[in-house]
């Protein structure tokens, strides 16, 4: 696999970052502020993340997604370890992100690539999108937080 960032004249690969996130609009601003990278394999993009610089020395990885088919084989986690690198790369001090509550396979990769939980934002999903989300059965609410120093 060969994660590169994408290159201004491209086009971002919109299936894949919808997967993380259904909000066309958000996924489209964030872009225009943000660093993203592709993950390919055999000339086939399979993923993708975007890191977005929040605060002074913070950054979030606010998208992160891979192909349906290939989920299980380990490429998320080359992806958020390949996103901390760069983020250290790039001379910040803390990498940030924020998951869906009901994502419990996303929070378990999230910490085991050495993010801890730092609080809660209450009813994110429903101040932030149209239609309701539901994950494993439950209805999206929350929004985790977690970060990691680097």
């Amino acid at each position: 696999m060969n994660i590169r960032k994408l290159q201004p004249d491209e086009i971002p690969p919109l299936d894949l970052l919808l997967l993380a996130d259904p909000s066309r609009k958000l996924v489209e601003e964030y872009l225009k502020r943000g660093h993203c990278y592709v993950a390919e394999v055999d000339s086939h993009q399979i993923g993708v993340y975007v890191l977005l610089p929040t605060r002074p020395d913070t950054i979030e990885l606010v998208n992160i997604a891979v192909s349906e088919d290939l989920h299980g084989h380990g490429y998320g986690k080359k992806l958020v370890n390949h996103a901390i690198e760069q983020a250290r790369e790039l001379g910040y001090a803390t990498i940030e992100v924020g998951t869906g509550s009901t994502g419990v396979t996303q929070l378990a990769l999230y910490q085991k690539c050495g993010f801890r939980m730092t609080g809660i934002d209450r009813d994110f999903f429903v101040r932030h999108y149209e239609e309701e989300i539901y994950e494993n059965g439950m209805r999206l609410r929350d929004m985790v937080r977690l970060s990691q120093d680097l």
